[in-house]
């Protein structure tokens, strides 16, 4: 049976070890009627012997992947036919807009490749992901070996399309290592720059204008940061020592993502030319001095409506940069979305997350309009709709216990600007995207002292665009794209890697990143770093004003004693301590935090909330469980974990004055360097405006 392999593979992956808590299951005994019986033969034994992929194969030897496909591993093989690929040849020599001419063939023939270019075709059609037929349907990304991603969507006569062209016509042919789908052409791949695709895309005409008069399509130019040695780490759950791991040099990328208007959505906004965007963005930005904080109050700049465009604080340079984000995203990995299980790249792994009922999967980025941020959200009751700076009254407050709070005191001043989900809408480039919007897309005034004054959860990735670009985010445990070890849980992270990091020595035992697995923590990853650990990150440019900040972390025996430090600079003379030394081997029944059985008070631990926070504390949010395997159940959301054996806990550091226009550096020191073995999580931060905490009228909801 065809499916049997798959779940074969897929048992096998989800049956590591892989976090904080331990996902277990009892499966009946197989039906023995409905065993696969492998024949021995693998993906290149299938391609060799189909006289339809001859040319494929014949690409695959040219760089070695012949071998590499007939031996051990699971892979998921896109193979295209003879005629899908003598199509892209000739497509390829053809090109008349190439750079190189021809793009380097030498003649139109599947010989004239290069073997750089066989490479890239190679890589671009696998993955190491289990990737079936059934997991193929609907719209989402598949990852691929080469390091992108290519979309893929169900037409209308239910028919799976790659990349927007490539047909999956024969699916789910099974090897002992792996799938193949054949496909009749071969993925597009995207070689231009963003600059290069909105020009060649006539919808986006009067922003690509935009885009090169400001000079900001030059900032969009870079591609890599270079290459570093990971090491890829296996953990021990029990002694929590990390054994090493393969090494291996990973190159850096780096990417953008773009939002733009289309010329369609500029018209019905009365925006029907180069002129008309600048006399916009003059009317929207040219008194930004009096919200935005970083310019006006705080450097004294004028903000120019003049015709530099150049400048960064020209009004029409503004508008565009508000567009652009340092992370290079699919319109699917914007938010960690629980309509595909989690947002995970594979649907084999949604079993390891759920959000709790009413959830809503959101995050928030820093943009290139210098120190601003813009929130992406994905409301409960808006289907897989994305809104960018959607904005309702008292946000992330509540007048209900155990809700979110009624619809009378969250009324909706601004719907945000839709970023637009139709198949084929995004743009994808060598270095990026290009996401469609169907509103016009600003940093007003109601930003900060709207969208943003809420509590902002900033998830461990969103802190370092690294992590995003490279696609460490959504890589679930057991993918495979970690190399080899003993159960692929975490990476290993070069201490150069982040641009927003600095360490302070080279004694850190390890600093690693949990891929997607069952660990109890938000979005279902974290960073992890042991030993003699001294670092410090920069927290996003939030608006100017006072804020509580918290972090989350599990209460252990065996955790970390550590010191946290704010300070305006990385450098380490320049820091301040905040709060006390902080010892996470404090657990919970201890008067120190006091944690309570919320579910079994009365007002299900709304006063003992409060008593826990006096002393510093606070539960975990209500929003996440790490207990997906049976769906989403109350009882163990990181708010009702008491009595679990897990728990996830808050802790305030303290309340901080952070100014827009400041670079906040947040330091971690251990205390007990003699320690090694004493890990330390970091899930998420929390940065929440003390006008949140200290309300008068309604009170921090559970979310």
């Amino acid at each position: 049976m065809k499916n049997q392999f798959l779940k074969s593979v897929q048992h096998a992956v989800l049956g590591f070890g892989v976090g904080v808590t331990l996902l277990t299951a009892c499966n009946p005994e197989p039906d023995e009627s409905d065993l696969y019986t492998f024949t021995g033969q693998t993906i290149e034994s299938f391609i060799a012997e189909d006289s339809t992929l001859t040319q494929f194969n014949y690409i695959l030897s040219r760089v070695g992947y012949d071998k590499l496909l007939a031996s051990y591993g699971i892979y998921t093989c896109f193979a295209p036919t003879n005629e899908g690929v003598a199509s892209y040849c000739d497509s390829l020599y053809n090109d008349e807009e190439a750079i190189i001419p021809h793009n380097g063939m030498t003649s139109p023939t599947v010989e004239g490749l290069s073997d750089s270019l066989c490479l890239n075709i190679v890589k671009f059609h696998l993955t190491n992901q289990v990737r079936d037929i059934v997991s193929l349907t609907g719209e989402n990304d598949v990852n691929t070996l080469l390091g992108y991603e290519f979309s893929y969507a169900t037409d209308s006569l239910g028919q799976t399309v790659l990349g927007g062209k490539a047909i999956i016509i024969d699916s789910d042919n099974e090897t002992i290592n792996g799938i193949v789908h054949v496909i009749d052409n071969v993925i597009p791949r995207f070689t231009r720059f963003i600059g290069d695709i909105l020009d060649r895309n006539p919808q986006y005409s009067i922003f690509s204008e935009a885009l090169h008069r400001t000079g900001l399509a030059d900032s969009l130019l870079k591609y890599s940061k270079g290459s570093y040695e990971f090491t890829f780490y296996p953990r021990d759950n029990y002694t929590s020592t990390l054994y090493p791991g393969t090494g291996a040099e990973v190159e850096c990328k780096v990417g953008f993502t773009v939002f733009a208007e289309p010329n369609s959505v500029l018209s019905a906004n009365r925006i029907n030319s180069f002129e008309d965007l600048v006399n916009f963005a003059n009317e929207t930005y040219g008194d930004a001095a009096e919200w935005y904080d970083y310019p006006g109050k705080e450097q004294g700049v004028t903000i120019s409506t003049g015709n530099d465009y150049t400048n960064r604080f020209n009004a029409l340079n503004m508008f565009v940069a508000y567009h652009i984000l340092n992370a290079s995203m699919s319109v699917n990995q914007l938010v960690y979305e629980k309509s595909t299980g989690g947002g995970e790249m594979n649907s084999a792994y949604a079993t390891y997350w759920n959000y709790a009922p009413d959830a809503d999967p959101y995050d928030y980025y820093e943009t290139m309009l210098p120190h601003t941020m813009m929130k992406i959200w994905n409301p409960h009751d808006q289907g897989r709709q994305l809104f960018i700076n959607r904005y309702q009254t008292y946000n992330t407050l509540t007048d209900e216990v155990g809700t979110q709070g009624s619809a009378a005191m969250h009324q909706l001043v601004r719907r945000g600007v839709g970023i637009t989900r139709t198949t084929g809408t995004s743009l994808q480039a060598y270095n990026g995207y290009v996401h469609a919007i169907d509103g016009m897309l600003v940093y007003d005034r109601m930003v900060p002292r709207g969208v943003l004054n809420e509590r902002m959860r900033v998830n461990c990735t969103s802190l370092f665009p690294e992590l995003i670009t490279n696609r460490f985010r959504y890589w679930a445990t057991g993918d495979g794209n970690t190399g080899s070890g003993y159960d692929n849980s975490r990476v290993g992270i070069p201490q150069k890697f982040f641009d927003n990091a600095v360490f302070y020595n080279d004694n850190i035992f390890c600093f690693a990143y949990c891929l997607h697995g069952a660990w109890r923590s938000f979005e279902s990853d974290q960073m992890q770093f042991w030993g003699r650990y001294d670092w410090a990150f920069k927290l996003p440019a939030v608006p100017s004003g006072l804020y509580e900040i918290r972090v989350v972390y599990a209460p252990m025996s065996y955790g970390s004693f550590m010191q946290y430090y704010i300070g305006n600079s990385s450098n380490v003379q320049m820091m301040t301590p905040l709060g006390l030394p902080f010892d996470a081997t404090v657990q919970v029944e201890d008067p120190r935090i006091g944690m309570t059985d919320a579910k079994a008070e009365e007002d299900q631990g709304i006063a003992s909330d409060i008593a826990m926070h006096n002393r510093s504390y606070m539960r975990g949010p209500h929003s996440y469980t790490g207990h997906g395997e049976n769906g989403w159940n109350y009882d163990t959301s990181a708010r009702f974990e008491y009595g679990t054996g897990s728990y996830t806990i808050r802790y305030v550091l303290g309340r901080v004055q952070l100014n827009q226009g400041d670079e906040n550096w947040l330091r971690i020191k251990t205390l007990n360097p003699d320690n090694p073995r004493a890990p330390v999580g970091l899930d998420f931060v929390e940065l929440v405006p003390t006008s949140v905490v200290d309300n008068q009228q309604y009170i921090e909801d559970w979310y």
